[in-house]
């Protein structure tokens, strides 16, 4: 075995037992990176050094969490000087554990987008299909833990964006419920949705990052106070007596029928070692896209309001005066993508039409957050797919922003609930893409949908039977 193939749990080991030294690790990662990181495309930094002169477990990290001393750009032209003083919360606790940082990678500009084609510097490519896109916005971590270029990623999540690049990757993605890890030093995109969270090779390793990187923050006023868990601990795989809820809303039109096929086989895999498995209905659900859309971009124009090109990275270089210098800094500055969203959300939150837009999706977000604790009230976990479709080609849907936007509808719902979420590969399509099942579980509790995605993992076993043919 190549040591770059190694899951974290894995590497933890050999050198516990120092079977392997933290370099060994390190040199493989960095030999596999050389070997296919010019067809991927995944890093937008690489740091070699940093993981060479302090080596331990090379991890990969999405470049909108700062790094103290290296640059963060968030995939923009705004940012692309940006050197942090500090370093964000997550990144700390990995340096505690000794995790050695192997680079900062590619996303969507700011983390707007489900392809990874919205970075002001260039497409990541998933590894499976060069021809398709990895997912987004956390496509670059995705890519990175597919194409073993990293033992193990960080994301950032705010409407699907760890979870869906998981989906298009075959790896495995987790949301965890709003406040259990702290946003300190994570750029913002829309603060009441944003989380950090993992993207691993498997669920254990899921479990295992996620404890590493919980907890109270002193630094991050939203980060909640409850006790770091042994989340790995939780990973029995006994799943007899489970009650599943299946949304119907989450398997009407639209959806992929080998999607719909390959999350309902594992369903019944789980079904038949015990549990139970019902289907409901989250009513409000078709209103959760559109809810979405609305509060996040709202956020973003008040979080991107800083970048003036007054205090740091990008400024316009001719300009009339100190109006024309912001215009232009911001005009210059920002993709079409950003623009866009900053737009939407300056237009909902002007006088005149915060009452009929802002207003009113904050009241639909409380609906849907109520058919989400009234379906938790009978079960333990909603299963459903994380995407409607298999990854889609490159280019396909960037000139249709409405159909880009879509790709997130199943998994927008856990961000405004602000529940933990799962992503796992469950299977392939018959052009050898990668499907994957989500599992959502009540507030705080990870542990249980860990453990279902565990004895899933266990039953399907995606990983030894398939992967990229790079």
């Amino acid at each position: 075995m190549k040591l770059y193939s190694l899951t974290l749990i894995e590497a933890e080991k050999l050198i516990q037992k120092k079977d392997v030294k933290p370099l060994e690790i390190v040199e493989s990662v960095m030999e596999r990176i050389n070997e296919v990181e010019d067809r991927i495309k995944a890093y937008i930094t690489l740091t070699f050094d940093v993981a060479t002169e302090n080596p331990g477990i090379p991890v990969a990290v999405k470049d909108n969490i700062c790094t103290k001393g290296i640059k963060t750009t968030c995939a923009s032209k705004i940012l692309y000087n940006f050197v942090p003083p500090y370093d964000a919360t997550v990144i700390k606790k990995l340096k505690e554990k000794n995790y050695a940082l192997i680079g900062k990678t590619n996303l969507d500009e700011f983390a707007m987008g489900s392809s990874t084609e919205n970075s002001a510097f260039f497409t990541t490519r998933n590894p499976w299909d060069l021809d398709r896109v990895p997912g987004g916005s956390s496509g670059g971590s995705a890519a990175c833990v597919a194409a073993d270029m990293c033992i193990a990623a960080l994301g950032s999540d705010t409407g699907g964006s760890i979870r869906q690049p998981a989906s298009f990757c075959g790896v495995v993605g987790l949301k965890p419920t709003y406040g259990r890890v702290s946003r300190y030093g994570l750029v913002a995109f829309a603060s009441s949705l944003d989380q950090i969270g993992p993207i691993t090779k498997t669920v254990k390793d899921a479990a295992y990052l996620l404890e590493i990187i919980s907890g109270k923050d002193e630094m991050d006023s939203t980060s909640a106070p409850v006790k770091v868990e042994r989340f790995t601990e939780a990973l029995t795989g006994e799943i007899s007596g489970l009650k599943i809820a299946l949304p119907k809303e989450y398997f009407s039109e639209g959806l992929d029928p080998e999607v719909k096929e390959s999350v309902l086989s594992a369903v019944r895999m789980l079904e038949a070692e015990g549990a139970f498995v019902e289907e409901v209905s989250l009513p409000h659900t078709e209103y959760a896209i559109s809810t979405y859309y609305i509060v996040a971009p709202a956020e973003a124009s008040s979080n991107l309001a800083r970048y003036d090109g007054v205090k740091y990275g990008y400024r316009a270089e001719k300009y009339e005066d100190l109006i024309d210098m912001y215009f232009k800094t911001r005009s210059q500055g920002f993709g079409d993508e950003v623009k866009r969203r900053i737009m939407l959300g300056t237009y909902s939150l002007a006088s005149g039409y915060y009452d009929a837009y802002y207003l009113r999706a904050k009241k639909v977000r409380t609906l849907i957050r109520q058919d989400f604790e009234k379906v938790f009230e009978r079960f333990d976990v909603i299963i459903t797919p994380t995407s409607p479709t298999a990854a889609f080609k490159i280019g396909e849907r960037v000139s249709d922003p409405l159909t880009m936007y879509l790709s997130d509808i199943f998994t927008v719902s856990a961000n405004l609930v602000g529940i933990p979420a799962i992503s796992i590969p469950c299977g392939l399509t018959e052009q050898g893409l990668p499907i994957g099942l989500q599992v959502m579980g009540n507030f705080f509790d990870e542990k249980t949908i860990l453990n279902v995605a565990y004895r899933l993992e266990t039953m399907i076993d995606f990983r030894k039977r398939y992967s990229p043919k790079l």
